[in-house]
């Protein structure tokens, strides 16, 4: 199954390919994927990577976090659990700005 790691600030000019070698370093891939918007197919500079163990995940991010990937540092950290939610209109709270609603 494995662990997901997320990545921020990455390059529009890197690769799913570049973000897997970079992460191939620390162990073993299970997979790699680039966020685009759904509405226009552009790339949002972020993505997730999915380890084979939760030790690699944590030697990724403690490796790899401000790391230069292309032209860019990048971010590395753990990624928020699948039934994560963000607070919005709808969900109270703070948003995803920092301004409260």
């Amino acid at each position: 199954m494995g662990i997901e790691v997320y990545v921020g600030q990455i390059s529009g000019m890197v690769s799913e390919d570049e973000l897997r070698k970079l992460f191939s370093v620390v162990g073993t891939v299970a997979s790699v994927h680039l966020v685009t918007d759904p509405g226009t197919g552009e790339f949002r500079g972020c993505g997730y990577v999915r380890m084979s163990t939760e030790e690699e995940a944590q030697e990724a991010i403690d490796l790899l976090n401000g790391a230069k990937l292309g032209d860019r540092l990048i971010v590395v950290k753990n990624a928020p659990p699948k039934n994560f939610k963000k607070s919005g209109p709808s969900g109270g709270g703070r948003s995803t700005h920092g301004r409260i609603r």
